[in-house]
């Protein structure tokens, strides 16, 4: 399977005349929950020529308060009239009342924010995409999250391991995972500028390991970048971003190609938000995704 592109606004035209070999195109499912307009108008124009996956950033599918109905029947209704080949969202929060007291007003952060790893996180965050799938019908795919904090347990409390907590998660409500190769690097790059042991490369290959090759239905790829926190501070104030501004890095190249070959050719996708390079650059990084994934396949040298 050819991987597909992030459709971003400034290549919505040159896409729809060139017409890449690509495998799918993939949009963020909240630009398109107006019932008309150019952008729907686009999105439909391209459907004609590619399969469509729909990936969001606002369910929240990690909020205790639950989920935004108007936010589930938004995408509801886009799905039903894309009828796209996957629908995905993040394992993170963005929702809940304001200072956590009830009869607040409820508020959304505009943002990924990290999940505890957790027993009770682990029941809302599984009751929350049973009620998506549900309602679309189908089943949906969870991502996993590059984080920038962590949450500490309790004293005496346990957390799961990121893979025990994902792979139960797809276990429990039968959704699939999107594993981001990006997010589990940039995560362990962040663990260890924090003094973490271990290095970032092996234990990136250790949790693709750990991840049931049945459960995964879509790869992102996508770049990061490393920036200091406070200015002019020294190391220990850098943090990797990912900002999906960049193109692939050798090491996440590596684990990409680990991935496929221990979870088959699955459909994979170059991601790149900010700083949108030429279409041809974001073509020539799906034309090395489809070397490794053929490599993998034939057993031939990439």
């Amino acid at each position: 399977m050819h991987p597909g592109i992030g459709w971003r606004q400034p290549h919505y035209a040159e896409v729809l005349a060139r017409q890449p070999d690509l495998g799918f195109l993939e949009v963020h499912s909240e630009n398109f929950f107006a019932q008309g307009g150019a952008a729907l108008a686009v999105l439909e124009r391209g459907r004609a020529d590619y399969p469509i996956s729909l990936h969001g950033v606002g369910l929240s599918l990690g909020s205790a308060v639950g989920l935004d109905a108007w936010h589930l029947d938004q995408l509801a209704h886009l799905v039903q009239r894309i009828e796209p080949v996957r629908v995905s969202d993040h394992a993170s929060f963005a929702r809940g009342r304001w200072a956590g007291r009830p009869g607040a007003p409820m508020v959304h952060a505009a943002d990924l924010l990290p999940i505890p790893f957790s027993a009770e996180a682990l029941d809302v965050l599984c009751a929350n995409v049973q009620r998506v799938q549900d309602r679309l019908q189908r089943r949906f795919m969870v991502e996993n999250l590059s984080a920038y904090l962590r949450w500490r347990p309790q004293p005496g409390a346990w957390m799961m391991p990121e893979t025990e907590f994902l792979t139960t998660l797809a276990t429990r409500t039968g959704c699939a995972l999107l594993v981001d190769v990006n997010n589990i690097y940039v995560n362990a790059l962040n663990d260890a500028l924090k003094g973490s042991a271990g290095d970032p490369l092996q234990h990136c290959l250790d949790w693709i390991d750990a991840i049931d090759p049945a459960q995964v239905g879509e790869i992102h790829l996508a770049g990061h970048c490393h920036v200091d926190a406070a200015p002019g501070g020294d190391r220990a104030d850098e943090i990797v971003i990912d900002d999906h501004g960049s193109p692939v890095c050798e090491p996440v190249w590596q684990i990409y190609q680990h991935a496929i070959t221990r979870f088959g050719v699955v459909p994979t996708l170059i991601e790149w938000d900010t700083d949108v390079p030429a279409l041809d650059v974001l073509l020539a990084e799906a034309h090395r995704a489809n070397t490794l994934a053929q490599a993998v396949t034939t057993g031939a040298r990439p």
